[in-house]
């Protein structure tokens, strides 16, 4: 990949399993060394650089929201260049283009702050032993801990969407309370294309099933524009492997992501 390839390529890439590792407390996991720095970095030198997440923007905000980057100069000056990654939270319900400072809801998706906060608090009662997970526009439900209570957990979650007219949304040992509104990272990746025509490639970094519709929509584009070229990057984890038969590249895990970044943006 060239430097005018570069920037003209978009890259998306998934938080929890892709540039992090799985930890059994989602609040205590941070990126892996070198993952902000080297977004930093491919923000300010590719067409396009986003962090696609179930996480809320907030959260994505602490880990990569005004960081430096490092690495290898670029510019006359001696200092790579510099940018900031823009944050899709919810699985698209809110994002950020400066790095948290200002963040954007989906405006079909604010009225379910309250459904949220009340489920997170009858989940909390009708699971005890599951960690419940308030992202504020969703209720996650994590069994990881507590394997046993995957069922329950799956089935209390299903009844509860059903009665409240809500949406599930499955990943590894957790399920999802979501507003029953059309998002998912599939919907970023298109409008985030659609915006820039001269894009002419995109990469898709993930690991869960969550991650399923980004690959597919880069495909899609793949299909319809042959001279784009779509390359999807499925990171490996022990607990499963939703995304190989999506594939064009597989890592054998979250720090494997920024030395190919880099490995890139080096050949750019």
């Amino acid at each position: 990949m060239n430097r005018e390839q570069l920037r003209r390529t978009a890259f998306f890439f998934d938080f929890d399993g892709t540039l992090s590792a799985i930890g059994p407390d989602p609040e205590k996991v941070g990126p892996v060394p070198d993952a902000p720095q080297a977004l930093a970095e491919l923000a300010g030198r590719s067409g396009y650089c986003a962090v696609v997440s179930a996480r809320p923007v907030s959260f994505l905000a602490r880990q990569f929201g005004g960081v430096e980057p490092g690495g290898e100069a670029d510019s006359d000056d001696g200092a790579a260049p510099s940018g900031v990654p823009e944050l899709h939270g919810l699985y698209g319900l809110e994002f950020s283009a400066d790095g948290g400072a200002t963040v954007h809801t989906l405006p079909e998706a604010a009225p379910y702050r309250e459904v949220m906060r009340e489920a997170v608090l009858e989940a909390t009662r009708d699971l005890p032993g599951a960690l419940i997970e308030d992202k504020g526009l969703s209720c996650a439900v994590h069994f990881r801990n507590s394997p046993d209570l995957g069922d329950a957990a799956d089935e209390w979650v299903e009844q509860y969407a059903r009665a409240h007219g809500l949406k599930v949304q499955r990943g590894r040992m957790v399920v999802e309370l979501k507003p029953p509104v059309q998002r998912d990272k599939g919907a970023v990746v298109r409008d985030a294309l659609a915006a820039r025509p001269e894009l002419v490639g995109g990469w898709f970094f993930g690991d869960d099933l969550g991650d399923r519709p980004g690959f597919e929509a880069l495909a899609e584009r793949a299909e319809r524009t042959p001279r784009f070229t779509a390359v999807r990057v499925a990171v490996a984890n022990a607990e499963g492997d939703p995304l190989g038969d999506l594939a064009d590249l597989m890592l054998g895990a979250p720090d494997e992501v920024p030395g190919l970044v880099r490995r890139l943006m080096r050949e750019g």
